[in-house]
């Protein structure tokens, strides 16, 4: 009941807060042993490190032992090219899952105090404010983001288990791959035990991508939102400083208690009412701005490393799985395709967002105020030039033009190779 809840409560785009969708992803990376929430202070349960071993051990045994084997040494045998390219795409596009959850186990500390650090931010968001309003709002776009990319991802590997059930007589996942030790593998109980194995190797493949992805979608995301919710708050600037200022004069008419009306005379002018108001939200902007940049460069630090390998891994995993044949491998392209183009959208829209944030500073009709602001401006000005962007391990930037590239340099590839082995 427990996991029903809270799957709930991650599928319902309602719960789109921060503290919400953070505790939600954390609970579910909890299943690998991994605890990414300092908020969460009691044990992981023992049975998650059971589990997590068996389905480890699984995948291990199936797509590197078995992998390895069948591919160097068993088609070597049979001389069966084709299913040693369907098998050596699986090995190596499985690659990209262990991969991140090492990097996660490396910086877990370190990904804690980011964790920290987000909500910390977070939580000097006005509830109830328009900015609040707007993040929300901003946020339930990246909720949707994230899940659409896990039911893709988990759904891709549900699909490929639940495939040899549906179909009659007895099949496996890839019923040419034979795992070491364990011919023929079409008689009991060998057929059992490689299905078990399989399933197993599939669940743990699919689930580490599909929860650590999705916790970079959400923080990252979260970046973007406070810059587009901060945009539409420099935008309205001036028109609420205007407001603000006939608000504060009509309570000093009525009540001549109230502090505005004990400051000086020159104090009272509207220029300079206007303009202190100006002053401190310029500020709150600054910091919030900076904060986030920190935070992004923090989330790129940890992670550039597992971006940049999971790059290479699914380029050469899609090169692969062209040349082993999309008739053999097409439950293999929404798995590893997927995850490219999710890592470089999510670049893209952080992109997205400094770039708007940049307009909206040049927008802010800075002309109307005083020479103080207009400096401030300015100096918000040359940092939002500084496009806010993650990277794969400092080498590329994750864009649409990145992906694109990544497309065709695969291309490339699989027709100079696909050539020569013709």
């Amino acid at each position: 009941m427990a996991l029903w809840s809270t799957l709930r409560l991650w599928f319902n785009l309602g719960n789109c807060d921060l503290p919400t969708m953070l505790w939600n992803v954390s609970f579910l990376l909890r299943a690998l042993t991994l605890n990414i929430d300092s908020r969460y202070n009691k044990g992981i349960p023992l049975v998650f490190y059971i589990i997590t071993a068996v389905v480890a051990a699984s995948y291990f045994y199936v797509y590197l032992i078995s992998m390895v084997w069948f591919v160097l040494w068993r088609c070597r045998e049979t001389g069966d090219l084709v299913m040693a390219m369907v098998v050596a795409s699986l090995g190596v596009t499985s690659e990209i899952g262990p991969t991140k959850l090492i990097y996660m186990f490396i910086y877990r500390d370190k990904v804690r105090k980011l964790v920290d650090k987000y909500l910390d931010c977070d939580a000097l968001v006005k509830p109830g404010s328009r900015f609040s309003n707007n993040l929300m709002k901003i946020l339930r776009g990246v909720k949707k983001r994230a899940m659409i990319f896990w039911v893709v991802i988990i759904g891709n590997g549900v699909v490929y288990i639940l495939k040899p059930i549906i179909l009659p007589g007895r099949h496996l996942m890839e019923d040419s791959f034979i795992l070491f030790g364990l011919e023929p593998s079409h008689e009991s109980p060998n057929f059992e035990i490689s299905f078990l194995l399989m399933a197993g190797g599939v669940i743990f493949t699919c689930y580490l991508p599909a929860n650590i992805t999705a916790f970079l979608i959400i923080i990252t995301g979260y970046t973007e939102a406070q810059m587009l919710a901060l945009s539409k708050e420099l935008l309205s600037l001036w028109s609420d400083a205007q407001e603000y200022y006939l608000e504060h004069v009509s309570l000093a008419i009525e009540d001549l208690s109230e502090p505005v009306v004990k400051i000086s005379n020159e104090q009272r002018t509207k220029d300079k009412i206007i303009n202190e108001y100006i002053r401190k939200r310029l500020h709150e902007f600054i910091n919030l701005h900076t904060t986030n940049i920190n935070l992004l460069h923090q989330t790129e630090n940890i992670f550039r490393g597992a971006i940049a390998i999971e790059f290479m891994v699914l380029i050469v995993g899609l090169i692969v799985i062209l040349l082993g044949g999309l008739e053999n491998t097409y439950m293999e392209i929404p798995f590893a395709l997927m995850q490219v183009a999710m890592d470089c959208l999510t670049g893209q829209r952080v992109m997205d967002a400094s770039i708007t944030f940049e307009k909206a500073v040049y927008d802010c009709k800075w002309e109307n105020f005083d020479v103080s602001n207009r400096k401030t401006v300015l100096l918000m000005l040359q940092s939002s030039q500084k496009i806010m962007k993650l990277s794969a391990g400092g080498v590329t930037m994750l864009s649409f033009s990145s992906f694109m590239g990544v497309i065709r340099s695969i291309y490339s590839a699989y027709t100079a190779l696909r050539s020569t082995m013709n």
